[in-house]
């Protein structure tokens, strides 16, 4: 019989943030009581997840807290008055108590699986530091933070990186790869890339050696999945209804509906997606192209069944009714929602020049797209389109199994919008070393075939290329043509309008991803589009929180990378029309740190604790930050502009041209004597 701990009341906003998963409880007899299995329900053709079959009655005990009493502040809705938080499910409205979480389950319940090691002597560690320990049988790392030491797993879930070499501040340890930030007293992920949480170890100390007690799975997993809610209300439902409405299944609309379930939700929840497959990693198909699609995949299957997430492939939306609160599909099908995510990122475009319809003319959308590109490309001549992010990976993978590789760009140098001139020439001078033959400042006129497939590629300079593969990386627009209708507010460049909460101006519609553009905290809330990642994924959590009435605001700091020949330039901030770059290091040697900065103007609070008076500078500042061979500078930086301090142009020019140490500037911040 499994022994159970559900925590109830309480400060819920920490218990929400901080929840370390698994909680070791008490040996308490306690009522049992036998858990109904969820009804079934019919699968509309193309559905994949979802759990609809009736699994045994399992026999559960349950430890009940006692609730403290209610804070009015979480129980607030979204007029200002108290009250609990109301959805309706086919028109009945039921209610959804915030501080329903799910049930915790003690780890070490095997005692088989526990392992338990001295460590280190407290004195080895100071404050602010962390150590990678053995264990025997896995490695932890130790932490020491304000006079207590914390365990949670070494390696960050996303892909791997040793999260020793990470930054330490304020209670997270940051990614040095790509950002990913970690509570190091739960080991709750609180910023992205990656869907899993580090496991948590516990820790004491005896006779001045500190050990650590963990399990041992745990060690070799180095990973862990939040606890999440299921389902339990299938029979309010027709096929034609769902509670949750997502449209899209890639980052934004995969962890919109895993947090809905993270924070209790226990109605239906329906993804639908143009796409066959279920959401995989997406910037691994001009990374790894050769990739299939279940080596990328970012859940299995069954992980969709197992918490009731349904997901209909090979669906599309194409209007919606904000009115009636229905979206009608492609085939006809209709489905009423009552909250509804949009989150269907963006279209590649493709070339308007004569021929563009000839056989072997890509646009890399899905893993058969890429894997396709790979076969036909190998021993043969590659012309890529656009040296954009997805055309520069491409050149740089195909580089050594191609015959050739000519890019075409209408810029005189790549990049150079977004990581300037010099850098984009370091760059380019990279892939000319590696056999990448580039055509600048020109475009495509015409493609000519052979036999029905690709044989030529016609600039309007008037030269002509051999090419037996093309693929054309030359930008996207939002994917939105199917909103135009809708009443949703759309811009000029056809992205969805969200505030900071991730909501449209229809009251219940949210949207995420590549296809919107929200206030950036980092840019004085200027509405931008940023189609990253890793931003992808905090669009959906905050999306999920907002519809379950949280109030929660965007304040994450953009953080993206990009792999090319073994090497990785990281990127942090917004610089989108930056006015300089102040350049550390050699790029000759791909051994640099670039700082963007702009003039603008940045407001401080200053003053006592009861009384507080604004004022505005203008200066130049650091807006954004580049890196090759540079780690973790990227996420140093991160941190320091997600606390919400300003890095001066100054200072960084003091230390870059003079090597002074600035106490209260960059250097001090970021603590990088001895670049």
């Amino acid at each position: 019989m499994n022994v159970f701990k559900l925590k109830k009341g309480g400060d819920r906003r920490r218990s929400r943030d901080t929840r370390a998963g698994p909680v070791p409880c008490e040996d308490v007899p306690v009522p049992s009581l036998t858990c109904p299995p969820p009804p079934s329900l019919p699968v509309p053709p193309g559905a994949m997840g979802g759990c609809f079959s009736k699994p045994k009655p399992v026999e559960v005990k349950i430890e009940v807290v006692i609730p403290e009493k209610e804070r009015s502040k979480e129980e607030m809705s979204p007029n200002g008055k108290a009250s609990p938080l109301i959805y309706k499910v086919n028109g009945t409205a039921r209610h959804y108590h915030l501080e329903e979480h799910p049930i915790a389950s003690n780890p070490y319940h095997n005692p088989k699986d526990v392992v338990e090691a001295s460590v280190c002597h407290v004195k080895d560690l100071e404050n602010g530091q962390m150590r990678e320990v053995d264990l025997g049988c896995g490695k932890a790392l130790l932490i020491k933070e304000s006079g207590e030491f914390h365990a949670v797993g070494h390696k960050c879930p996303h892909y791997g990186a040793p999260l020793v070499k990470g930054i330490l501040s304020k209670g997270r340890v940051r990614c040095p790869w790509h950002g990913a930030c970690f509570n190091i007293s739960t080991g709750d992920i609180e910023d992205f890339p990656s869907l899993d949480s580090l496991p948590r170890f516990q820790v004491k100390i005896e006779k001045e050696k500190v050990y650590i007690r963990a399990s041992k799975q745990a060690l070799q997993t180095q990973r862990r999945t939040k606890m999440m809610a299921k389902c339990i209300s299938l029979s309010n439902y027709n096929l034609s209804s769902t509670n949750v409405l997502i449209i899209g299944a890639g980052a934004a609309g995969l962890v919109c509906a895993e947090t809905l379930r993270q924070e209790g939700f226990s109605d239906r929840i329906v993804m639908c997606t143009m796409d066959r497959h279920l959401p995989y990693d997406r910037p691994k198909l001009s990374k790894s192209m050769d990739s299939h699609p279940e080596q990328i995949a970012l859940r299995p299957k069954e992980f969709f069944c197992t918490y009731d997430i349904e997901v209909l492939t090979e669906m599309q939306v194409v209007a919606v009714d904000v009115k009636s609160k229905i979206a009608v599909f492609k085939d006809g099908f209709k489905m009423e929602y009552n909250k509804l995510l949009i989150a269907t990122g963006n279209t590649p475009k493709t070339l308007s020049c004569k021929g563009k319809e000839i056989e072997n003319v890509f646009n890399i959308r899905t893993p058969e797209d890429a894997n396709r590109v790979v076969k036909l490309a190998t021993s043969k001549n590659v012309v890529i389109v656009g040296a954009s992010f997805l055309g520069m990976e491409v050149a740089a993978y195909l580089a050594e199994r191609a015959h050739s590789v000519s890019l075409v760009e209408l810029e005189h140098v790549p990049f150079k919008k977004f990581f300037g001139e010099r850098v984009g020439r370091a760059v380019m001078k990279m892939f000319e070393n590696n056999r990448v033959k580039f055509y600048m400042q020109t475009e495509v006129s015409e493609l000519r075939e052979q036999e029905g497939k690709l044989k030529e590629v016609v600039l309007k300079s008037g030269k002509v290329l051999r090419a037996d593969v093309c693929v054309v990386g030359v930008g996207a627009v939002p994917a939105t043509g199917f909103l135009k209708q809708s009443g949703i507010n759309i811009d000029s460049k056809g992205f969805i309008v969200v505030n900071k909460m991730m909501q449209t101006n229809i009251p219940g519609v949210f949207a995420a991803g590549d296809a919107v553009t929200f206030p950036l905290a980092l840019r004085n809330n200027k509405k931008v589009n940023v189609p990253h990642w890793q931003m992808a994924h905090m669009h959906g959590r905050i999306a999920a929180l907002n519809m379950l009435a949280h109030g929660t605001e965007i304040s994450t700091v953009p953080y993206l990378w990009t792999a090319m020949f073994g090497k990785s330039i990281r990127y942090a901030g917004h610089g989108e029309g930056f006015d300089d770059v102040v350049i550390q290091g050699d790029l000759d040697e791909l051994k640099f740190v670039a700082f963007y900065t702009k003039r603008g103007s940045r407001r401080w609070r200053v003053g006592t604790r009861t009384a507080f008076h604004a004022e505005s500078r203008r200066s130049d500042e650091v807006v954004a930050v580049a890196s090759m061979n540079y780690d973790p500078i990227v996420s140093k930086v991160a941190e320091v502009l997600a606390a919400g301090r300003t890095i001066r142009k100054r200072d960084v020019e003091l230390f870059v041209h003079h090597g002074k140490y600035v106490r209260f500037g960059v250097l001090s911040v970021l603590g990088v004597r001895g670049w």
